[in-house]
């Protein structure tokens, strides 16, 4: 084994920690000193910044994002089916077409148990 060998590899990871050192320093000396007073605004977290972490929260903040990631990763799956709809054939397709039917009922009754009502 010869040292020579590795200089590109330990190149690399110099020059990657290198990079990273130098965004972060520039961060940390560029970043606006004062606070902005829309960076503690209750719509980045749901609710008021700086209050007593014991304190009651409204759930429906949560409840909104985990059903939009929800139905989003469930949208996802169907860009696989779209690149290969000519070569599963009507198995494929019927199989889409219940995979989205779950998916409607399931929105449907989401939306009649009022989870995505804000007020």
């Amino acid at each position: 084994m010869n040292l020579a060998d590795y200089l590109p590899v330990f190149l690399f990871i110099l020059v990657g920690l290198a990079v990273g050192a130098l965004c972060l320093g520039m961060g940390a000396f560029l970043k606006p000193h004062k606070a902005d007073p829309a960076k503690n605004a209750p719509y980045e977290c749901g609710f008021e910044a700086f209050e007593d972490a014991r304190m009651k929260f409204d759930v429906r903040y949560y409840l909104v994002a985990i059903l939009f990631i929800l139905f989003d990763l469930e949208i996802a799956f169907l860009f696989p089916w779209a690149v290969t709809v000519k070569e599963v054939g009507a198995t494929g397709f019927a199989a889409v077409v219940i995979f989205l039917t779950i998916l409607v009922v399931g929105f449907v009754y989401e939306w009649k148990k009022g989870a995505l009502d804000w007020e």
